[in-house]
């Protein structure tokens, strides 16, 4: 596999083919946020936090750092005035439904966030979908997933599964950015009508 040369911030990076901008910067030691990436999962584009600028052949266009692989000659920003902006109202949205999530309060804090400005809609829940994704493709339990469309939708675990699983793995628990991922675990406990047991077994 080839290497290619791009700008990331007025830095030139060199990068294998087939890595993404996010890996290249990583790798740069150059910081892009992030909130529903996760180095062993396939990328999501979900929060759209990791949006950066980039510049081809004279014209700029808008796309996430963690889909978009790296091309040779290419000049990447990831901060401008239009990138702020665009994280900045992001958050603001993602705080109306996750208002005491504590990395969105440190990161609206980094943007000038206003975690007042939309009306309060506390799902809880960001719907970054790392814990589906993490128990499909790493723990390949699928004990949680989405129901619903649009504006209802939600995580849920399958409580057949989760009594037998996920007492024994809980590995998206701390992948969670708002905590709902737990808080929706102990109800599901609470309402399944299958016993959960620290005790139970695959």
């Amino acid at each position: 596999m080839g290497t290619v040369t791009l700008t990331i911030d007025n830095k030139e990076v060199k990068a294998e083919e087939g890595m993404t901008i996010l890996q290249a910067a990583r790798k740069a030691g150059i910081h892009i946020p992030t909130l529903c990436h996760h180095d062993e999962l396939k990328y999501y584009t979900a929060c759209r936090i990791c949006m950066v600028e980039i510049e081809k052949r004279g014209r700029t266009s808008l796309d996430t750092a963690c889909s978009c692989p790296v091309e040779d000659k290419i000049v990447v920003r990831t901060r401008s005035e239009n990138l702020n902006k665009i994280r900045k109202t992001l958050l603001e949205l993602m705080l109306a439904h996750a208002p005491d999530s504590p990395i969105l309060l440190e990161m609206a804090r980094e943007y000038g966030a206003d975690k007042d400005r939309f009306e309060k809609s506390p799902s809880f829940c960001i719907l970054c979908g790392l814990c589906v994704r993490y128990c499909a493709e790493v723990a390949k339990k699928n004990a949680i997933g989405f129901v619903d469309r649009g504006v209802r939708r939600e995580i849920a675990f399958v409580p057949e599964v989760a009594a037998k699983e996920c007492w024994k793995c809980k590995g998206c628990f701390p992948l969670c950015p708002t905590e709902y991922l737990q808080a929706t675990f102990v109800l599901t406990q609470a309402l399944s009508p299958v016993p959960f047991s620290t005790e139970a077994s695959g």
